[in-house]
């Protein structure tokens, strides 16, 4: 059974750093398809932040973590990560891997990771 999951979140102080890994189990398929990070914060919606291509060659991010935020994809172990840098307490959220299978579906989400940033 394919499945996501997440760690590396935690409590850090505003300035500060950290990595989030995804592991993804499983996916027979993981090399052929984009991963996805997306956050939730407290009574918003859950938001796109980084986008990495099946081979690493294409990133994309939300304006406001650009700069600040490294996805990375290692397919030999069939993991994606998410370096976090200069962290701020908006980045305050639950962080969820994500990708959509090959031909459009399945989509498949983490349990998601809590990332809380204080001041």
């Amino acid at each position: 059974q394919a499945q996501l999951v997440e760690s590396g979140g935690g409590l850090v102080q505003a300035g500060g750093s950290l990595r989030l890994s995804c592991a993804a189990s499983g996916f027979t398929f993981f090399s052929t398809v984009g991963m996805r990070w997306y956050r939730q914060a407290p009574g918003k919606e859950r938001e796109l932040i980084a986008y990495i291509s099946s081979n690493g060659g294409t990133t994309t991010y939300r304006s406001s973590v650009k700069g600040r935020f490294t996805i990375s994809r290692d397919n030999n172990k069939n993991m994606v990560y998410l370096e976090m840098m200069s962290l701020v307490p908006e980045d305050t959220a639950v962080y969820y891997c994500n990708t959509v299978g090959p031909g459009g579906g399945p989509d498949y989400w983490g349990q998601g990771v809590q990332v809380t940033v204080s001041s």
